[in-house]
């Protein structure tokens, strides 16, 4: 289980990594206003991703059956037509997206973009039923090469066009190579089947799934198309910049955390899951909070940097916006232990209190308020959201968490806060409850005092 996680934790983050260093890079080579325009193609992406949204490489790993042909065959093609109904939905969407920003001048970009759901819906399944193996190693290459070569175009694209269609370029580049490389390490023949008992399946695990993904776009989308409509692309450039550099290293960390825990997880009879789903727990609150109180120094230390550039607002963006992803990542655990279940709803249920949030944000940004005032907000619903997902996996799957932990995060993530807000010293006491939840997650994995 190590080696492998740490195969893929290496992987996450050498893909994670570059796509982030990519994104810097644009930020850097061209202006504000144009990056809030480059920020519009992910929203527009994120839309027709969660429209179509179903688990399907979360049902070929959970599924008994997900090394059977026909169920991987049934999958490939369920996902061809999946893909090829969201590249026709973002075409017909073109217009109106870039009327939404008022660049109605960038129209043609979102019809080119329409080849990226295309692309991606003929990648191979191989990639993820060899996860069912442990064997990581072709999902981690098809992660991370295509990363780095959207990386490396970044300057020669700027040098050539030198506005927001570098990311344009970039995101086909992206998206081509990671499907042709699919292939390339592949094992079966791609045979796209149309199979409508197994479809039928797919539907009714997916359909929880699917919400879920409606609820995720809102609480990770719906806020940068309400800031860039309220207050404009400019404002939209530096909210996305704090987005892309407190949510990367969280999305590494727990689809890291879900790819490994999840087959083994899977494969626990109801009776032996409750330690190994603690363990899970203790893991993703200790790395949520290390990742709080990591954006909330750096926001301290970027601050004297970007003070003379147009991004000086970031700053103070920064450890919020941490506290926001440190505060998921710790919700990832019982997200992960509930999907090991077949609880696919439960997600669904965590991120409502988050939605609610978002929608009170928006109303204050119409009302005047400023972008610290949504990501607080933000925080607020991801912290009840955390609680709830305890909640239902305690009640539905009958695991019982360890107090000292679930106490040791609340301290941790409380003192983040109020340190993040004015009391910095504070910071020391959520450092000592950071060790404190390391101790426990190793004295839990070794049979130490910290299981007890």
């Amino acid at each position: 289980m190590l080696r492998a996680a740490l195969l893929l934790l290496s992987g996450n983050m050498a893909a994670s990594g570059l796509l982030f260093a990519r994104n810097l890079a644009v930020a850097a080579l061209i202006p504000v206003a144009d990056y809030g325009i480059a920020a519009t193609f992910a929203l527009a992406m994120a839309a027709v991703e969660m429209a179509s949204s179903f688990g399907l490489q979360q049902q070929i790993v959970q599924a008994r059956d997900g090394d059977d042909p026909r169920l991987q065959d049934a999958l490939t093609g369920f996902q061809l037509l999946r893909g090829v109904l969201a590249s026709a939905v973002l075409l017909a969407l073109a217009d109106p997206i870039a009327a939404f920003f008022t660049i109605p001048e960038v129209a043609w970009a979102y019809r080119l973009l329409a080849l990226v759901p295309l692309l991606n819906a003929l990648r191979h399944f191989d990639i993820h039923r060899f996860n069912r193996d442990d064997r990581f190693g072709p999902l981690v290459m098809t992660n991370t090469v295509p990363a780095l070569a959207s990386f490396l175009a970044i300057w020669p694209l700027a040098l050539w066009l030198g506005d927001w269609r570098v990311m344009l370029a970039a995101l086909l580049l992206h998206a081509a190579l990671s499907t042709a490389l699919s292939h390339v390490v592949a094992e079966r023949r791609w045979r796209p089947v149309v199979d409508r008992a197994l479809w039928a399946r797919t539907l009714r695990f997916g359909w929880p799934i699917l919400l879920n993904a409606l609820v995720l776009f809102t609480v990770f989308q719906v806020d940068k198309m309400a800031v860039g409509r309220i207050l404009g692309l400019a404002p939209l450039g530096v909210f996305a910049l704090a987005v892309t550099l407190t949510l990367t290293p969280a999305l590494v960390m727990a689809n890291t955390i879900q790819t490994a825990a999840l087959p083994r997880l899977s494969r626990l009879p109801a009776a032996d899951l409750e330690r190994p789903a603690a363990r899970t727990l203790t893991l993703c609150l200790a790395v949520g909070l290390a990742l709080a109180l990591a954006g909330t120094v750096g926001g301290w230390l970027a601050a004297p940097w970007l003070a003379a550039t147009g991004y000086a607002g970031l700053a103070p963006l920064l450890g919020p916006m941490a506290v926001v992803q440190g505060l998921r990542v710790a919700k990832t655990g019982t997200n992960v232990v509930a999907l090991s279940q077949g609880m696919t709803a439960n997600a669904i249920l965590s991120n409502l209190p988050r939605v609610a949030a978002l929608g009170l944000g928006i109303w204050v940004l119409l009302d005047g308020a400023d972008l610290l005032a949504l990501v607080w907000l933000g925080a607020a619903g991801e912290a009840l959201g955390l609680g709830i997902s305890a909640l239902l996996v305690t009640v539905r799957a009958g695991v019982r968490w360890p107090l000292g932990p679930l106490i040791l995060g609340a301290v941790g993530f409380g003192c983040t806060v109020l340190a993040v807000v004015g009391i910095p010293m504070l910071l020391v006491v959520a450092l000592l409850a950071l060790g404190m939840l390391v101790w426990w997650q190793v004295g839990a994995r070794f049979g130490h005092a910290g299981a007890t």
